[in-house]
């Protein structure tokens, strides 16, 4: 099936692409054989080496800690940011030339900086300015630059979401009385809620990767520079980093497989029943519309749905 992007590819091709597709699969295999022959032939394969990782001690004092801490920072960052960047989202798309300049400046700024650099500003923020303690003040660092460049970031993902709508949904909105605000809110929001989730997931598993930056920079006890502390103790450097990459892999391989989930459910629940709306059933959606203006008839036995006169 041919598309915009693309024709679909004829037979040569397709021979080709299996080609190509066998060729890396042995040079994959090569690159991991040659790294498993490296680290056997320096001793990193030596079962004392992975040892700490089969005890407890190496799980409760440093690796389930740094995890725990990964999980706070990147839970608030993603608690704040996400109504943050929606609102600076809609924002961007006010009728009020003011408000959109307002938020877009806001928007183009904070995504033009570095994350890493927005946590130094906050982490010296708080130093100078504010009466947080040195133990928390990493903590909040980087909480305030994640939520700066993520909410950001969000915002662009929201109004581009809310754009890719069709234009018949607002026009259709308009058309029965409905206000800006609540179109918004009943009709655009929810329907790009399943087109914009693939985007925002993937802006949340940065947001968790993320967290290590305040690990290396600002000291902050996340899960990598718990590593580090475990390393440092065991002397199992690469051991450590391939431990801790394994977890960041299965935490974020969850988080995306949620989201997967959570989109096909609600793909599922927008669906349409088919089901035939009688008078009663309208009535009950808005009375005020079907008693008034469309009423039943009345005791004269008028067809339901006929307009009455008076």
């Amino acid at each position: 099936m041919s598309s915009v992007l693309y024709d679909t590819p004829g037979p040569r091709a397709k021979r080709r692409n299996i080609l190509f597709s066998a060729v890396f699969a042995v040079l994959l295999a090569l690159l991991l054989w040659w790294m498993w022959q490296k680290m056997d032939d320096t001793g990193q394969l030596d079962s004392a080496l992975w040892k700490p990782f089969t005890t407890s001690e190496a799980w409760t004092t440093y690796l389930l800690p740094g995890l725990a801490n990964t999980l706070k920072a990147a839970a608030l960052a993603m608690v704040i940011a996400l109504p943050l960047g929606a609102v600076f989202g809609i924002a961007r798309l006010s009728d009020h030339r003011w408000v959109r300049g307002v938020a877009g400046t806001v928007v183009e700024f904070f995504r033009a900086i570095p994350v890493l650099l927005l946590m130094l500003f906050a982490n010296e923020f708080y130093s100078r300015y504010t009466d947080v303690s040195s133990e928390d003040r990493p903590l909040y660092a980087v909480v305030t630059g994640l939520v700066l460049y993520n909410a950001a970031v969000l915002a662009e993902v929201v109004r581009a979401g809310i754009l890719s709508l069709p234009r018949g949904q607002t026009e259709a909105a308009y058309a029965i009385g409905l206000r800006k605000g609540q179109t918004m809110s009943s009709i655009l929001l929810p329907q790009a809620v399943t087109a914009m989730l693939p985007a925002i997931v993937s802006q949340l598993v940065v947001i968790v990767k993320d967290t290590a930056l305040g690990g290396v920079m600002l000291n902050f006890p996340e899960l990598l520079n718990s590593r580090g502390t475990l390393a440092a103790n065991y002397a199992n450097v690469i051991q450590s980093f391939i431990v801790v990459a394994i977890m960041f892999i299965v935490l974020n391989f969850i988080l995306t497989s949620f989201a997967s989930w959570l989109e096909r459910y609600l793909r599922r629940s927008k669906r349409s029943t088919g089901a035939v709306l009688g008078a009663e059933d309208m009535e009950e959606l808005n009375p005020a519309a079907v008693g008034g203006t469309f009423g039943t008839g009345g005791e004269g036995g008028g067809l339901p749905g006929s307009r009455t006169y008076t």
